[in-house]
């Protein structure tokens, strides 16, 4: 889930001056992962655990998600800024045979989806993806890439 929603500048907080990644999210922003989480929630989706970026606003996509879902939430420093391929070999070693949910920011998450699966991606703002990966296995499949206009 990509948790890059909200504007540039403000972000939705009186006073932000912030990079874009690190503000917070917009009323629209949290209005839609609502709607998404809800969605997945209609789907069954059912990861074991929800990993963050730690910055502002895919936190608090991460929190959203996981409060409709009902799943637990950990930070993980590996899906900020600079997130690629090789850091989610890590964090899948690191929670080795789980179903994740992992919530960071753009261009890393298309970047990474594109590497694992050989497509060619856009990942939208508040967008999920899911890509099924074996365990040790260097490609992914990629299943399926919504946008979160799906959920209304």
């Amino acid at each position: 889930m990509s948790g890059d929603r909200g504007g540039r500048g403000g972000g939705g907080w009186p006073g932000w001056a912030g990079r874009g990644n690190e503000g917070p999210l917009t009323k629209k922003g949290k209005s839609e992962i609502r709607e998404m989480a809800n969605f997945l929630r209609a789907l069954k989706v059912n990861p074991a655990l929800v990993l963050s970026s730690p910055l502002p606003r895919a936190w608090q996509t991460a929190e959203i998600a996981a409060g409709f879902l009902n799943l637990e939430l950990r930070a993980e420093p590996d899906l900020g800024n600079g997130f690629n391929s090789a850091k989610l070999r890590k964090i899948i070693s690191r929670h080795a045979g789980k179903n994740l949910m992992i919530v960071g920011h753009d261009p890393g998450f298309t970047n990474v989806i594109r590497d694992l699966t050989g497509n060619e991606v856009k990942l939208a703002k508040g967008g999920l993806a899911r890509i099924d990966l074996a365990e040790g296995a260097e490609r992914g499949l990629l299943i399926w890439l919504l946008p979160p206009k799906v959920a209304r």
